[in-house]
């Protein structure tokens, strides 16, 4: 199954996880979801790794300051029945440790209303934080990457998850 990567980001970091994971899956394309047409280049895609940056949940508006903020609207209106998406989501387990990675559930559910097939979920065993939307019936909904405090476990968690979601797909 082959993926497409779609990401968006304001600091880079999100990119670069977006990176790491086209090395890691060859052959995969990443896209900017910033350069992006419409949210219809989504649901062309084959499967999805979503990569999303750290949200500010307590914004109703321009809460990532990036084009996933619409795509979150536009995303359950559209059919993505049976499509295999993963979420990665970037949080800061110390500075908003009682927000941690939420983004990812916001993303979760919208995929989850359009009918997708949702993959990598990951155990919450390992990540330091206070609470986080994105733990569901006791995992979280995607994979959390906390490139602030925990960067040097980037790569390991990538490469684990990488294997996980080849399998579910």
């Amino acid at each position: 199954m082959g993926f497409t990567i779609f990401f968006a980001t304001s600091t880079g970091k999100t990119e670069d996880v977006a990176d790491r994971l086209t090395q890691l899956l060859p052959g995969t394309e990443s896209k900017d979801v910033d350069n992006i047409d419409s949210v219809d280049e989504l649901i062309s895609a084959e499967a999805l790794i979503c990569c999303v940056p750290t949200w500010n949940t307590g914004s109703d508006e321009a809460r990532s300051g990036t084009a996933w903020d619409d795509l979150a609207q536009e995303i359950p209106d559209k059919d993505f029945a049976g499509k295999s998406v993963a979420i990665v989501g970037l949080g800061d387990s110390s500075s908003y440790s009682e927000y941690f990675c939420d983004a990812m559930e916001e993303l979760y559910t919208a995929f989850l209303q359009s009918g997708a097939k949702l993959i990598g979920k990951v155990p919450t065993s390992g990540y330091t934080y206070d609470d986080s939307k994105s733990v569901i019936d006791g995992k979280f909904c995607g994979l959390p990457i906390d490139e602030d405090n925990e960067s040097e476990l980037t790569d390991q968690r990538l490469q684990a998850w990488v294997q996980q979601i080849t399998a579910e797909a």
